[in-house]
């Protein structure tokens, strides 16, 4: 009986999802980063760190968080196992959103006081390439093979691709005003990016340069000014796009294939960017104005619950 009961208690915790990672979001007005537990969503560190931390991204091999300090005009290098920060690197002035090359050694960093993307060594701590670009960069995506990381650029409405080889700029893209964001589709087929100002997600291939569709928002109840998208996020098969939708306080859900919203998601106030849990079972919405993030499972495509963070919550990521 009691071998019967233990293989029971074994099934169903076999059967419980286990959410192991920890949470990390940057707060722009406390210089903060908070790291929440996975399982339990409580805060479990509280990380100073430089002037106006924005975006973040874990290493390629897991064992860091690559924080910006837009203001500090530096990277802060936070060690996941201690807790504590292991080091900086050089960012350009004034750096917003940043990506990182597949092999982990380039960070491609979007400036955007100077107009350039930056390109940081991460082994030697330097600046090793400067790319001219548009008008206040923002956005900052590397294709999935490495070969091409597009900037996009605020004033200019443009998304610029950069061969990363060569270190140069081989194609511009006018989209609508405002562009904040660039994201590959896991494929490298396409490259979407998302118009605040213009309140459009443009679609374009990634050979021709073409933009193949314009998607637009449209939410009962609220004015077409109010959905202004940001952040896109691709789920690993392709099959859904998520959009955040800024003060609509919203996220889109979107079919890739037929470009379709299939739904929008109610969350915290100002939702600016997203970030999955490692097994992409739950999608986390930094919520600038209600300072909170949301948890989506991505599989109900719900909103399950909110969870207090610090002040005008920026960006979000999570690692095992």
């Amino acid at each position: 009986m009691m071998l019967k009961l233990l293989s029971a208690v074994a099934l169903m915790a076999l059967a419980e999802p286990a959410f192991a990672e920890k949470i990390f979001v940057t707060n722009e007005k406390d210089n903060t980063v908070t790291v929440l537990d996975g399982e339990t969503l409580k805060i479990v560190e509280t990380v100073k760190v430089g002037q106006r931390p924005r975006d973040l991204k874990v290493s390629r091999d897991g064992k860091s968080v690559y924080i910006v300090a837009s203001d500090s005009n530096r990277f802060d290098v936070l060690d996941i196992a201690t807790m504590k920060i292991s080091g900086t690197l050089p960012s350009g002035q004034d750096p917003e959103r940043f990506d990182i090359s597949p092999d982990g050694k380039t960070l491609y960093v979007a400036n955007e006081d100077d107009n350039k993307v930056s390109f940081v060594d991460i082994a030697t701590k330097k600046i090793v390439a400067e790319v001219p670009v548009g008008i206040e960069p923002e956005g900052m995506a590397v294709s999935p093979d490495g070969k091409i990381a597009v900037d996009t650029t605020e004033t200019t409405s443009m998304a610029h691709f950069i061969d990363t080889e060569a270190k140069k700029v081989v194609a511009n893209v006018l989209v609508d005003s405002r562009p904040r964001v660039a994201a590959w589709t896991p494929d490298g087929s396409q490259l979407w990016t998302s118009s605040e100002v213009g309140g459009t997600v443009a679609v374009i291939d990634a050979k021709t340069h073409a933009i193949l569709k314009k998607i637009s928002f449209e939410i009962p109840g609220l004015t077409s000014g109010k959905a202004q998208p940001v952040d896109i996020k691709f789920t690993q098969d392709g099959k859904t796009a998520f959009v955040a939708l800024g003060p609509a306080n919203r996220v889109a859900v979107i079919d890739p294939k037929s470009y379709e919203v299939q739904k929008y998601i109610l969350v915290g106030q100002r939702d600016w960017n997203m970030g999955f849990s490692p097994d992409q079972k739950r999608l986390y919405v930094a919520n600038g104005v209600s300072n909170d993030i949301t948890i989506i499972d991505v599989a109900d495509q719900k909103a399950v619950k909110s969870v207090p963070v610090g002040r005008s919550p920026w960006g979000v990521v999570a690692a095992p």
